[in-house]
């Protein structure tokens, strides 16, 4: 199983976006998958830059860098 995670995700992810098309319609199945794509995306910036303590500490410090 651990060989083939990648498939195992692939299917996975395809069954819960074709339950969400057949529940909700297909533009809200893009509109939530978008939501959780941008929520991945910042969780990952958040993991890379330390936390989100110092991703704060960083935009609001007085020397202004970003």
């Amino acid at each position: 199983m651990s060989k083939h995670w990648g498939k195992v995700l692939g299917g996975l992810v395809g069954l819960i976006f074709a339950l969400l098309v057949y529940t909700m319609g297909f533009w809200w199945a893009v509109f939530v998958f978008f939501c959780v794509a941008l929520g991945i995306i910042i969780g990952w910036r958040l993991d890379l830059s330390g936390g989100l303590k110092k991703l704060l500490e960083r935009l609001f410090s007085s020397g202004g860098k970003y």
